[in-house]
């Protein structure tokens, strides 16, 4: 993997929730975690709605490029399959902002997201542990079944669905950085 696949990786997260975090504090008077989506920060016809979706388009963007140079690295044609499917949910999120809350295919394009990411870590997870990485494995079955778990929770309990979704953002993110640190820091190393 070329560092800039990597640094790409490490950044992705940070712009897509630098943006979310912006977004929520221009739209603070009327948009509430409990009450609504976080799709709603980009809605059509909200004023500030271009700074939830640029940011999810880069962020999607960046990760594609990092899981591209990812599908380098992995062990066995499971793994792989898992990354390819990553990817299609990253190929969600990016649509996430092109077509936000307000136009038709938006309620499809976030499910895709959430679904294809979901099942795309769980599927390399299980590759990762076929290679022999049993600890990544079991972090990975345990991150998906607790994050489906707990966001199935959230949705019954509150009438947005903005904690279902960040339960869902932070398993994503929280796995991603675990396969950074755990593959990878040896790479971000100085050589000295």
């Amino acid at each position: 993997m070329k560092k800039s696949q990597l640094y790409a990786g490490i950044l992705a997260p940070v712009v897509a929730l630098a943006g979310i975090g912006v977004a929520v504090s221009l739209n603070r008077s009327w948009w509430h975690l409990t009450e609504n989506a976080i799709s709603d920060l980009g809605r059509l016809g909200l004023r500030y709605n271009w700074v939830l979706n640029v940011s999810l388009v880069i962020s999607a963007l960046l990760a594609i490029y990092y899981a591209i140079g990812l599908l380098g690295e992995v062990k066995n044609l499971i793994e792989k399959a898992g990354i390819v499917i990553f990817i299609v949910g990253l190929g969600f999120l990016a649509l996430i902002g092109i077509f936000p809350e307000g136009t038709s295919p938006h309620y499809y394009v976030s499910w895709g997201f959430f679904v294809f990411s979901s099942l795309g870590l769980l599927i390399a997870g299980i590759g990762i542990g076929l290679s022999g990485e049993k600890g990544l494995a079991v972090f990975t079955v345990a991150l998906f079944i607790t994050g489906w778990v707990l966001a199935t929770w959230a949705r019954n309990h509150f009438a947005g669905v903005a904690p279902a979704e960040f339960v869902g953002v932070f398993g994503i993110v929280a796995w991603h950085y675990t396969l950074i640190w755990k593959r990878f820091t040896k790479v971000l190393r100085p050589r000295g």
